[in-house]
């Protein structure tokens, strides 16, 4: 369930970030911001919605919906994408899609961390998490 991931987290560990951020084509001095940002997410739940603060010293978004129910969501590089949450067994999936793209974070709790990787066309970055 969400429940798991009800919290706020703080970036600890970041690998392979700026190679996923040149994948999906970020421009060179956003990825220099990106790599250096180091962002707090807030999960929680508003009844059956999901929502996802992130809050840094480059933007804030926020972003909340239905498990399973796609929504329109501009990404802190300015895309503007439909992405959905879902449930995969115990991890908590969000698919962003955009001009037939498409990219996947899926964040799993382990050893009280939450581990988000990100893949888009074959790069994977991983940003852990740890409870602030």
């Amino acid at each position: 369930m969400v429940d798991a991931f009800c919290a706020t987290w703080k970036l600890v560990d970041s690998q392979n970030f700026d190679d996923y951020m040149k994948a999906l084509g970020v421009g060179f001095a956003t990825r220099q911001v990106g790599n250096v940002t180091k962002p707090t997410v807030v999960i929680s739940q508003d009844g059956d919605k999901v929502v996802v603060k992130t809050l840094s010293t480059f933007r804030n978004t926020e972003i909340s919906s239905k498990l399973g129910e796609e929504f329109e969501e501009t990404t802190p590089d300015d895309r503007q994408v439909k992405s959905t949450f879902t449930m995969e067994g115990d991890n908590l999936v969000q698919v962003q899609r955009w001009d037939g793209k498409e990219t996947r974070f899926v964040r799993e709790i382990k050893d009280g961390k939450m581990v988000m990787t990100l893949s888009f066309e074959g790069v994977q970055a991983v940003r852990t998490y740890e409870k602030a």
